[in-house]
């Protein structure tokens, strides 16, 4: 008998891996999609992501990338930041905590969101980072580190690597 998740279309043997762009503690919602980006046509808006706190990231991040937290990465409000990360092309966010309301956000628009003890310590920028989706493990590539994350539950794995949820959606006929 087929259990829920291979009929959802789960996804074993995932990896992920990309160049690391790491930041602080308490990066809240705000840094990553300010107000005034809210009133923005959606492609300017990916512009200003992060812009008040690393000017010109958004030029220089590309597919695949992944970022790298703090603790407290993405605390603030409920505006769709996980959005913009996802059209500039990152894949996850690895930190020493992801707060809850930004893991939905992050699902939601296909990102893989994982906390991960001492990740922080661990990496520097433009380090390759690769996460093996099935064992939960994080590595250092550059470094050989690696260091265990934090369970997420199946579902919110699968719905992040389906691309999110409308792409989960359309693909399962739901929407057209």
């Amino acid at each position: 008998m087929e259990t829920a998740m291979e009929s959802a279309g789960a996804v074993r043997g995932a990896m992920l891996r990309g160049r690391i762009w790491k930041f602080g503690d308490n990066i809240n919602t705000d840094m990553m999609m300010p107000n005034v980006a809210r009133t923005l046509p959606e492609d300017e808006q990916k512009k200003l992501c992060f812009e008040s706190i690393r000017p010109g990231w958004s030029a220089l991040v590309g597919a695949g990338d992944i970022i790298v937290g703090g603790k407290n990465f993405g605390t603030g409000s409920s505006r769709p930041a996980a959005k913009l990360l996802k059209q500039l092309g990152i894949v996850a966010v690895v930190a020493e905590s992801v707060n809850g309301l930004f893991v939905r956000n992050c699902v939601n628009y296909g990102i893989l969101p994982l906390n991960c003890a001492g990740i922080a310590a661990a990496t520097t920028d433009g380090e390759e980072l690769e996460i093996d989706v099935d064992s939960e493990i994080v590595r250092n590539v550059s470094k050989g580190i690696a260091l265990d994350s934090q369970t997420l539950p199946d579902q919110l794995i699968q719905l992040a690597l389906a691309g999110g949820i409308r792409p989960l959606l359309k693909r399962d006929g739901y929407l057209k």
